[in-house]
């Protein structure tokens, strides 16, 4: 690929990933917290349905964006509530979630295509507020400026929430009582931390940021209008992520960055790639998300391991 051909790739790759990015970072936290939550592809579908029926019934982006993080924070809700209030098995609740989520926008939306109808979408008006923002003089900057300060909403949000994340995590005494919470919820407790909350608190903030990355999929994706089965097992691939990540918010950001260039590759292939068809490049970033899986595991060190109480639910009773 010539110059302007990779420059135009990298282009397309970082607004690609940013759904990737914010789902990944959604289940970040939420396993820092000790909780493994399987369901961000229905979060992420929740953010979309609810996200656009804020949107299109107000014509407010403000309006569309706090829909989207409330669609995933509610599922994030049951997940909570489910698993740490009820003790249910984690991994079956959120599957279970999944499930319901991809269900409930397959619902709604079939409800809103109803009579006829061969799409809905966003005002033009509303379309234009998630296009492209364009920082005055610092997109100017050759390269850097329209990569990283003429981009749209989402790309800064996610950047943002990348970089808060990591200096909350590492930081700050609160970020530090989360882990520990995530690690030995029982020394947590011991030690004065009240752990229903923190488990809470970040399992709701988490599936709020998988609801934004299921908004923008619906807003930007596909351009402010519904469609259905939008999200298209990128929540999965989010969950992949966190692995390779090694539950590093500053790694989730590169990730995305790879796994956003191999979803637009079909449309950059060199020529040597030409008669390669599409399903195959299609195919390609859940093939790349098993091997990475796969190699990502076997070379694990202790160090960049999954928090030890994930997975487990805690029983102040039993400490």
């Amino acid at each position: 690929m010539a110059d302007g051909v990779w420059f135009n790739f990298i282009l397309a790759a970082i607004p690609a990933g940013m759904p990737l990015l914010l789902g990944t970072l959604g289940e970040i936290i939420t396993e820092k917290a000790g909780n493994l939550n399987l369901g961000v592809e229905g979060m992420m579908y929740m953010g979309a349905i609810f996200g656009f029926l804020g949107g299109f019934y107000t014509n407010s982006a403000v309006v569309a964006l706090l829909a989207a993080f409330g669609g995933g924070l509610l599922g994030a809700l049951i997940y909570a509530f489910l698993t740490v209030t009820l003790k249910a098995n984690q991994n079956v609740t959120g599957l279970t979630l999944t499930i319901f989520g991809t269900g409930l926008a397959a619902l709604i939306g079939e409800n809103l295509l109803a009579g006829g109808s061969v799409s809905v979408a966003f005002s033009e008006e509303l379309k234009a507020a998630f296009g492209s923002i364009r920082i005055p003089v610092l997109a100017d900057i050759p390269y850097v400026g329209p990569l990283l300060f003429s981009n749209n909403i989402f790309v800064i949000i996610g950047v943002v929430c990348a970089v808060a994340m990591g200096l909350y995590l590492n930081h700050t005494r609160r970020g530090l009582n989360l882990r520990a919470v995530g690690e030995n919820p029982g020394a947590a407790d011991a030690a004065g931390v009240n752990v229903t909350l923190y488990k809470y608190v970040h399992i709701l903030l988490g599936g709020g940021i998988c609801g934004l990355g299921g908004g923008y999929v619906c807003f930007v994706t596909c351009n402010g209008a519904w469609v259905q089965n939008c999200v298209n097992g990128l929540g999965w691939i989010a969950v992949a992520l966190v692995i390779f990540a090694c539950w590093s918010p500053y790694r989730a950001i590169v990730g995305s960055l790879i796994f956003g260039a191999l979803s637009v590759l079909q449309f950059y292939k060199p020529a040597f790639l030409r008669d390669v068809s599409a399903p195959i490049f299609s195919m390609l970033p859940f093939l790349v998300t098993a091997i990475v899986l796969v190699i990502t595991s076997v070379r694990m060190s202790r160090e960049k391991v999954q928090p030890k109480g994930c997975g487990i639910n805690y029983d102040r009773e039993e400490r």
